[in-house]
C-alpha cells in the first residue's frame, strides 16, 4: 500500500490518472473499476469505501460512449426500454448482496466471472454461428430473448455488487443472444453500463459510505478518459475492438485472481 502521508498534490494527480485511465477502459470495453478501485486502496482507503467511491466516481465515462454511439441506441431504443425493468431490479439485488454479505467470499467469485465472460466472449462468434445451424423444435428466437433477459439481470446484479468487468460480461450475454456487430453491442453495453452504474450510485450515495475527494477527482478524470476512450473504439476495426475486450477481460481475470 502506498503510504498514506502522499502529498495531497501527488493523491489528486494519481487519482486523477486513474479516472482517465478507467475512463479510457470503459469506454473501448469496460473493467474500469479495476483500474480505479485498486487506486483508492493503495492510497489508504477502506476496502468497502474504495468500491462504492470507484463505482460512483466512474460514472461520467460513458456519458461520451451514449454520444458516440447515439445511432446505435436510436435504432435500438425499444430494445434498451425492455431492458431498463430487467437492469434497475439486478443492479438493486447487486448492491443489497454488497451492503448485507460478505465482501471476501465475492471477491473469490470475482475473477471466475470475468474469466467465464471473456471465454464466452471470445468464442460468441462460433456460438451463433453454431445456434443458427441447429434446429430446434422450441423457437430459437424466444429462447435467445429468455437468455438475453436472464444474463441481463445476472450482470446487472454483479455489478451492482463490484462492477470491474461489467462490460465485458454484458458484452457476452448479448453476444450470444442477439445477432448483431460489435458496434451495436458496444453501444448497448455504454447504455446499459451507465443506467447499472447509476442505479448503485444512488444507494451508494445515500448510504453515505463515500470519500467525496477521491469521488469528485475520479468523476473529472473518469469524464475525459471516456471521451478518449470514445473516439478510439469509433476508429477501430470490428476485429481490432473484439481482440482488445478479450485481452482486456484476461488481464482483469489474471490480476483479480492474484488479488483475491
Amino acid at each position: 500500500m502506498l503510504a498514506t502521508h502522499v502529498p495531497l498534490g501527488v493523491k489528486v494527480i494519481i487519482i486523477f490518472l486513474a479516472g482517465c485511465a478507467a475512463g479510457i477502459s470503459n469506454g473501448i470495453a469496460g473493467g474500469g473499476t479495476f483500474l480505479s478501485f485498486p487506486t483508492l486502496l493503495a492510497l489508504g482507503i477502506p476496502s468497502l469505501t474504495a468500491n462504492m467511491s470507484s463505482s460512483v466516481g466512474i460514472l461520467p465515462s460513458t456519458f461520451g460512449g451514449i454520444r458516440g454511439f447515439r445511432h446505435e441506441l436510436q435504432v435500438h431504443r425499444k430494445l434498451l426500454k425492455e431492458l431498463v425493468p430487467t437492469c434497475v431490479l439486478g443492479s438493486g439485488t447487486g448492491t443489497a448482496l454488497l451492503l448485507i454479505g460478505s465482501n471476501h467470499t465475492f471477491s473469490r467469485v470475482v475473477p471466475w466471472l470475468i474469466g467465464v465472460a471473456t471465454i464466452l466472449f471470445a468464442i460468441s462468434p462460433r456460438v451463433t454461428k453454431l445456434l443458427a445451424k441447429m434446429e430446434r423444435a422450441q423457437d430459437p428466437g424466444a429462447v435467445r430473448r429468455r437468455s438475453l433477459f436472464v444474463g441481463i439481470f445476472i450482470a446487472s446484479a454483479y455489478g451492482g455488487y463490484f462492477g470491474a468487468g461489467l462490460g465485458i460480461v454484458l458484452l457476452a450475454v448479448m453476444a450470444l443472444t442477439l445477432p448483431y456487430d460489435i458496434n451495436v453491442l458496444q453501444g448497448l453495453r455504454v447504455a446499459l453500463s451507465l443506467l447499472i452504474n447509476a442505479i448503485a450510485g444512488i444507494v451508494f450515495v445515500i448510504r453515505g459510505h463515500l470519500s467525496v475527494q477521491a469521488v469528485l477527482i475520479l468523476l473529472v478524470g473518469a469524464l475525459v478518459g471516456g471521451w478518449l476512450g470514445t473516439l478510439l473504439i469509433k476508429r477501430l476495426s470490428p476485429k481490432v475492438v473484439r481482440a482488445m475486450v478479450i485481452t482486456i477481460g484476461a488481464i482483469t481475470t489474471v490480476k483479480l485472481a492474484l488479488s483475491a
